[in-house]
């Protein structure tokens, strides 16, 4: 680097307390939203196996994830919540994304047998006793319906139980498919509608789970978060008074709601470099809610930066 490195600073926002309150409110929701789903995906297993129902069995099989994803995404709350150690210095926040991105597999993978078995029985019919299936379907839906109600607050801040809420919406979506399915072999006696069920059940998960396994992969990469364009960062950084240019510019998150960047700044003649410093940061704190920045002046560009874009 060159002899005109001036300053480093870092300047993040008071989130601390904002996260523990949202934590403790996940934490609640979901803790009730698993006690439902996996009492009931007990009812449902017993129920798919005593009326020979696939849509039933699909439901039950979208119910267990559901529960995997509720005790993870549970379990990621708590562990995101432990403090930073001398081994892990960003604490356990990432945990979340990793869970995400393991319930995305195991939808996959949920979706793929519930293929398979439909197929199969659309080759070789099987009776199905409709009334009890429509029993449990119906109850299913209540639970659904009661489970999204205690998701939803808390989806649009953390991925993690944004994933637990898509999995519980698409279930509900599922009991009603189970629903209609009951209805129409009442009243027809068609058992094939059941397996058709269980598949449009499987295949109507699958781009919501790409989705999620999308974003919890960008995080993982430590790409830009969707939202923001690193040139239109770049580009008010470079306007802000006493900034001649920027250089090494990363924006990251460790989860699915903060954003962190770093950069370096190259400096005007006689600008002052802690003024620059905080004008910078209020602009990415004010404009782009960036509120964890690192950021480094200096009076001439790093000489490996000139080396590399000269």
């Amino acid at each position: 680097m060159s002899a005109g490195h001036d300053h480093t600073g870092h300047s993040h926002g008071s989130g601390g307390h904002s996260h523990n309150h949202a934590a403790g409110a996940n934490s609640k929701m979901l803790g009730i939203a698993l006690a439902l789903t996996a009492t009931f995906l007990i009812v449902e297993l017993v129920g798919a196996y005593l009326f020979n129902s696939l849509a039933l069995l699909s439901d039950a099989a979208h119910m267990f994830t559901d529960a995997a994803a509720l005790a993870i995404a549970l379990a990621a709350v708590k562990i995101g919540q432990r403090p930073a150690d001398e081994r892990r210095t960003f604490g356990y926040r990432r945990f979340e994304i990793l869970a995400a991105a393991f319930n995305a597999l195991l939808l996959f993978a949920v979706a793929a047998f519930v293929l398979w078995e439909g197929i199969s029985r659309l080759m070789v019919a099987q009776p199905v006793e409709s009334g009890g299936m429509l029993v449990i379907a119906v109850a299913g839906l209540v639970v659904n319906l009661i489970a999204m109600r205690l998701l939803s607050a808390g989806k649009d801040r953390s991925l993690n139980v944004k994933g637990a809420y898509l999995e519980v919406w698409a279930d509900m979506l599922g009991s009603a498919g189970v629903v209609a399915a009951a209805l129409i072999i009442m009243a027809t006696g068609w058992t094939w509608v059941d397996p058709i069920v269980a598949i449009a059940i499987g295949l109507w998960v699958v781009p919501r789970t790409w989705t999620l396994l999308k974003d919890t992969t960008q995080i993982l990469l430590e790409g830009v978060p969707g939202h923001l364009e690193l040139g239109e960062i770049r580009a008010a950084m470079a306007g802000t008074p006493g900034v001649a240019s920027v250089h090494d510019l990363h924006v990251w998150s460790m989860s699915s709601d903060d954003v962190s960047l770093s950069v370096h700044v190259v400096l005007t003649e006689g600008a002052d470099a802690e003024t620059v410093r905080r004008d910078v940061a209020a602009l990415l704190h004010d404009r782009f809610k960036i509120e964890h920045a690192t950021i480094q002046t200096e009076r001439e560009a790093c000489i490996a930066h000139e080396t590399v874009h000269p």
